[in-house]
């Protein structure tokens, strides 16, 4: 065992010793694979028998601690209904299983129904587990957000696997520094912070543009161009009062960020934290939201929640937009070569067809994989985003290996003009979060494994 110049003995030893220091997060993303495997193979047994599916947030028969159950900006009172979100999440699921089964019921009549009822029981107690750990989870959450000091650490490992939605909106801004940890200082800096941002929009957006500079009026331009095409396939996004808000907060990001500048994809950036931020006011879809019900003050105070925060995320990666963009060429490369370690066939498929990693992943790093997932994953997506911290550049390497890598099997059957038109639309309009759960926890094992230890991908 302390033989250094054995090379398997040392990679066995550090196997070793990697397996005793994995922290929660890693047991958790371990427990969230298992538990999608069970349920899919559980399923393909039953053939056609209905079960709950993956559990990510269930609704508790106890009542939570009321002292973390208000919105720190309304003082709204959070109640049952506010998980109806996870649970529509948990029947989409269950419903999505049950048609893969349905397209698999080709085995025999006897076979399908051998075992049904232990099949059933282990499905019962499967689920009922998965609630318990959901509830504990909770209870947690509950347990972090109700001291007078958030511990930050603490709260980024429950908020990796997923923030009740809910609590979204304050753990979020816990997350990014927004919001000081420190609950007796909260209110006071949020509401100087809202002032600050609208004395920013009165400096610099209400102004005749006779003051502007042309760079600053053909940037103003570009973004009243760029905002009816955000997200175009959510309603919400289309109304006139949403782009008016996209445009006030971008353009005075950029202003205020003279290095970068706007550039086109920080406008998806913005859209988790609209719709994060409003979830605190509107109730509903987010498809039958409308700003006309909110007051000015309301908006004027999302704006610059949704401000604030895109300024904390883009701290962490200014060198994304600055000109030419380095910081994500520099990640595009990183991503080739753990795709290359991780699966030499596709990727050796993809340079003899002369496809580019930068033909398809830089949108991705820009974007930040909106553009590529249905919508209403984004923010189940995000938990782990902003959870990673100032860390999540290079995660991002990771997630998009994972990603890439769910297609491998069709990839490899492709030539290069049938590549990139699939790399451009790939199908996921039907995910759900079961196969999100997949990609992150892979993530995060191949980042475990890989991102502290650079020599293995130089093999």
């Amino acid at each position: 065992m302390r033989n250094s110049n054995n090379t398997g003995e040392d990679r066995n030893k550090d196997a070793s010793s990697l397996s005793t220091t994995l922290d929660s997060r890693f047991n958790q993303t371990l427990r969230n694979v298992q538990g999608t495997l069970y349920i899919l193979k559980m399923h393909r047994l039953l053939k056609g028998r209905s079960f709950p599916g993956k559990v990510l947030i269930t609704r508790r028969s106890e009542p939570l601690d009321q002292s973390v159950l208000y919105s720190p900006n309304t003082g709204r009172r959070y109640s049952d209904t506010d998980f109806e979100q996870g649970q529509q999440v948990e029947i989409s699921t269950e419903n999505e299983l049950q048609n893969r089964s349905n397209t698999n019921a080709s085995s025999s009549v006897s076979h399908a129904t051998m075992g049904t009822e232990t099949m059933s029981k282990e499905i019962q107690k499967y689920s009922a587990g998965a609630r318990a750990t959901d509830s504990a989870r909770l209870m947690k959450f509950t347990k972090e957000l109700s001291g007078v000091t958030v511990i930050l650490e603490k709260l980024r490992e429950l908020a990796w696997s997923g923030v009740p939605p809910y609590l979204r909106p304050t753990v979020w801004r816990l997350l990014l520094g927004y919001a000081p940890s420190n609950s007796d200082r909260r209110e006071g800096i949020l509401r100087r912070k809202r002032l600050e941002y609208l004395d920013c929009v009165a400096q610099y957006y209400d102004i005749p543009d006779r003051e502007r500079t042309d760079e600053e009026i053909n940037m103003l331009r570009q973004i009243s161009v760029d905002c009816p095409r955000t997200v175009p396939d959510v309603s919400f996004f289309q109304q006139v009062e949403v782009q008016k808000s996209l445009e006030r907060i971008l353009y005075t990001w950029a202003i205020r960020h003279p290095a970068s500048g706007y550039v086109q994809g920080i406008n998806d950036l913005v859209t988790p934290f609209v719709v994060v931020f409003l979830s605190e006011h509107l109730e509903g879809s987010v498809d039958t939201w409308s700003m006309a019900d909110l007051s000015p003050e309301t908006i004027s105070d999302v704006e610059a929640d949704c401000y604030w925060c895109l300024s904390k995320l883009l701290d962490s990666m200014h060198d994304h937009y600055t000109f030419a963009q380095p910081g994500i060429q520099r990640l595009v490369f990183k991503l080739k070569e753990v795709v290359r370690r991780i699966d030499e066939p596709v990727s050796r498929h993809m340079e003899e067809q002369g496809l580019e990693f930068l033909q398809f992943a830089f949108r991705w790093f820009n974007c930040l994989l909106i553009r590529e997932i249905p919508f209403h994953l984004v923010t189940r997506l995000w938990d782990t985003y902003l959870a990673e911290g100032d860390a999540l550049p290079d995660f991002l390497v990771y997630i998009f290996a994972s990603f890439l890598l769910t297609w491998s099997d069709q990839l490899r059957k492709l030539e290069f003009q049938e590549m990139v038109m699939y790399l451009q639309h790939l199908p996921t309009q039907k995910w759900s979060h079961v196969e999100l759960e997949m990609v992150l926890s892979q993530a995060y094992m191949w980042h475990t494994m890989f991102n502290n230890s650079p020599s293995h991908l130089a093999g």
